[in-house]
């Protein structure tokens, strides 16, 4: 396989991804960013621990959809994730959803 061949390739996965993402984010409430990976979830919890400049984040996602295109399945009941990092949670407008 060439090296033109493999980029054809992520490019087709990555287009049928955003194709998916299209069809599902009606279903989801909330979006998630962190600084590995972009979820679509329906409830969204979020703590912080620690003080000073060492703050850390736990997440908790239910009922969530994994933007990986590497992945075979998608879809999650529950994903936990911490994180260093910046974490965006953003609830989807009402008018969005169906």
């Amino acid at each position: 396989m060439s090296t033109e061949d493999l980029e054809d390739y992520e490019s087709e996965l990555e287009l049928q991804l955003y194709r998916e993402y299209k069809d599902v984010v009606p279903m989801f409430r909330y979006v998630v960013e962190t600084e590995r990976r972009f979820y679509l979830a329906n409830e969204v919890t979020q703590q912080v621990h620690g003080e000073g400049p060492r703050l850390w984040v736990e997440l908790g996602l239910r009922d969530a959809w994994v933007w990986d295109m590497y992945r075979q399945n998608r879809f999650v009941s529950h994903v936990h994730v911490t994180t260093f990092k910046d974490v965006n949670v953003e609830e989807l407008p009402r008018e969005d959803l169906p």
